[in-house]
């Protein structure tokens, strides 16, 4: 996914009530831009960080700037527009750059489907082969203890919605379909993903049991710069 025009340099000040960042040019002046990222952003958003932002032509947005990337005090670069997640896995598919879904001939995107009434983020049809329901989720969270080591987790705050997600596709496996939760890694210094027992013990706990029932996790990182996201290499998800 390519940024155009390219991204704009900038200092990160703070982020707060969630959606909104307040940015320093380096002339000094100061904007509010908006944060496209429900998540707690641990490690990704500290005052004086490197960030980079885009701008809308779009005259009626409150706010024309978006905060797309951050740069954390190891130089690593880290997507924290978490809505690009699904941009770069639709792009991946298409490219046939995920090895584990290839061969499908229609690619759809939020499908209603499953009993608690969700929307999956794409399914993949072909009249040779059982329908394949992909959830995406985007990580950045690096190990707080041991950033060197390249450990991440998901999620970064307890998600309902997150375990929600996992039953759904549970259901999926149960009605005879292929399931697949993909972890898309928006953090250059992420090489290793796990669930996040440690912030949502039940979330941890219901992925295990997906994956006993035959849900499969695939984890796919990014190359990331001010001139495009690209999901480009498969790396270990670790149960």
């Amino acid at each position: 996914m390519k940024y155009t025009p390219t991204l704009q340099p900038a200092t990160l000040l703070k982020r707060y009530k969630r959606f909104l960042a307040d940015l320093q040019l380096s002339d000094g002046s100061e904007f509010t831009a908006h944060c496209a990222n429900t998540g707690k952003m641990t490690g990704c958003a500290e005052p004086g960080f490197a960030a980079f932002y885009s701008t809308s032509d779009n005259a009626k947005r409150k706010y024309p700037h978006s905060l797309e990337l951050t740069q954390n005090n190891l130089s690593q670069l880290i997507c924290v527009n978490t809505a690009v997640a699904n941009k770069v896995v639709e792009e991946a598919i298409n490219n046939n750059v995920i090895s584990e879904l290839l061969d499908y001939s229609q690619l759809q995107s939020e499908v209603k489907y499953g009993s608690e009434n969700s929307r999956i983020d794409f399914l993949l049809t072909d009249e040779n082969k059982p329908d394949c329901y992909v959830e995406v989720k985007s990580v950045t969270l690096l190990s707080e203890d041991a950033p060197q080591s390249g450990q991440g987790y998901f999620p970064d705050a307890q998600t309902l919605r997150g375990q929600k997600h996992i039953r759904e596709l549970i259901e999926m496996i149960e009605q005879g379909h292929r399931a697949v939760l993909l972890f898309a890694v928006l953090h250059e210094g992420i090489n290793t993903v796990s669930a996040a027992a440690h912030i949502d013990k039940k979330y941890a706990t219901l992925l295990s049991q997906a994956i006993i029932a035959g849900v499969e996790v695939l984890a796919y990182k990014a190359t990331i710069s001010a001139n495009e996201v690209l999901l480009h290499k498969k790396i270990v998800f670790a149960q």
